[in-house]
């Protein structure tokens, strides 16, 4: 996410507008574990989420009714929503995050593996919240997975990294044989079925990410203003 790091050259933009605090940013990271003693309870990151810069302050502004409740209801988090964060599950935290990147109204999301830990139901409830934040709210998406099927259907263009080389187009574009075969500079077979991709004859570079699932999808990143 913008400042997070100092940049070493350049500069970065949003909407055409210098980055200089946050500007309805919102961001799921990579699974990162509360400490067990954390004093929030599971309710707690997505109702302090809506925040807005105001000189060197930041200034919360309260979610309307029933906002956060609803959200936590849409990842499956209501069961748990008043226990204590650090004594959730992964999966669970998990949940969290996306219901917490979404409270903030966000004009730009950026979801680095926001499926990890989550089970198939779980993965298509945070895929269809995304998208619906993009389509209402006209929220551009910056989307990276291992994990294509669960966002298939909602994803405009694909950026697929492999073998230090890339492709970008839409879906039907990227996921076919002959472009993973050029990729991975191997034979790939990608079929079709429900909906869903399968890619097989996997090289060992694809194998290294999915060990001993002969269907496995493919590690790819998805780009910007997708969901």
């Amino acid at each position: 996410m913008p400042g997070l790091q100092q940049l070493s050259t350049g500069s970065v933009e949003i909407g055409g507008r210098p980055v200089t605090g946050l500007r309805r940013i919102g961001s799921i990271p990579q699974q990162r574990g509360f400490p067990a003693d954390t004093a929030l309870r599971a309710r707690d990151p997505s109702r302090l989420a809506r925040r807005t810069p105001l000189g060197p302050r930041l200034v919360r502004r309260p979610q309307p009714p029933g906002r956060v409740d609803g959200l936590l209801e849409r990842v499956g988090a209501t069961a748990y929503a008043d226990r204590p964060v650090g004594l959730l599950s992964g999966g669970e935290q998990q949940r969290l995050r996306a219901a917490q990147a979404l409270a903030g109204e966000p004009e730009l999301l950026l979801c680095d593996e926001p499926l990890l830990s989550l089970d198939l139901h779980h993965q298509q409830a945070v895929s269809a919240l995304i998208h619906r934040q993009a389509c209402d709210h006209g929220s551009a998406v910056v989307f990276v997975t291992h994990e294509i099927n669960p966002i298939l259907q909602y994803v405009d263009r694909v950026l697929y990294l492999a073998g230090g080389r890339f492709h970008v187009g839409t879906p039907e574009q990227v996921m076919r044989s002959d472009v993973l075969s050029e990729l991975y500079s191997s034979p790939i077979e990608v079929f079709r079925s429900n909906g869903r991709i399968v890619v097989v004859g996997m090289p060992e570079t694809l194998a290294h990410h999915h060990p001993a699932a002969p269907d496995a999808e493919p590690a790819a990143t998805v780009e910007g203003g997708l969901l």
